[in-house]
């Protein structure tokens, strides 16, 4: 009789290999950033030229050139005289001092300076003054007599007068001044006129309001 028993299975065989050599450590390497010289930000450019255009403008505004500041620092009427032959005529001497303020970093040279003065709206006459020099940031003072002879106020008398007899004389003066303001070899022709309102006390010769405006 024939065995049921089943017969074993036959033995797996070997599996052979052969091991793959180990590898040396492999090299490390730092990533930085790409950074190219000389080449700026659009921030850091736009802050640059927005110094630039301040100091340009800083610059500008220091060397461009003003104009002179002029200011009467001083009216003495001198002598006042009337004359009833053969009309009624007054002479009025006045001495006056006028100041010439450079406000700028250059020199001022001036060709001419006049002064005109007159009471109540109606003109006596003026002086003019000789060329002269204002240094830079500085001042100059110029003193001048003018003398009006015959000056018809028939119409204003009774004004000049009462003014006399207050002891405060209104006066209005125009000064004009023309020259040149420069440095080295650089200048700039130069004009400018004020005109002041003018309070002096007879008592004291000193000037007791002033109102200047620039015309």
């Amino acid at each position: 009789m024939a065995s049921s028993k089943a017969n074993p299975p036959p033995p797996p065989l070997p599996i052979y290999y052969t091991p793959l050599p180990t590898q040396p450590d492999a090299p490390s390497y730092i990533l930085l950033p790409l950074h190219r010289p000389g080449t700026a930000s659009p921030r850091r450019f736009r802050t640059i030229c927005a110094a630039s255009l301040v100091l340009v403008a800083a610059v500008g505004y220091i060397l461009y050139p003003s104009e002179p500041d002029l200011d009467v620092v001083r009216l003495r009427l001198n002598r006042v005289h009337f004359r009833t032959v053969p009309q009624l005529l007054v002479d009025i001497s006045l001495l006056l001092t006028v100041k010439v303020g450079n406000a700028d970093v250059y020199s001022m040279d001036y060709s001419k300076l006049d002064v005109a003065v007159g009471y109540r709206g109606k003109m006596l006459g003026h002086v003019k003054s000789d060329h002269g020099h204002v240094r830079a940031l500085g001042s100059s003072y110029v003193d001048a007599e003018l003398e009006f002879e015959g000056v018809e106020v028939f119409s204003d008398v009774v004004f000049l007068l009462e003014d006399l007899a207050k002891g405060t004389v209104p006066l209005d003066t125009v000064t004009t001044v023309e020259g040149r303001v420069g440095l080295l070899f650089f200048g700039f022709p130069l004009k400018a006129k004020v005109s002041c309102e003018v309070s002096v006390n007879i008592k004291n010769q000193t000037i007791v309001r002033q109102n200047c405006y620039p015309e």
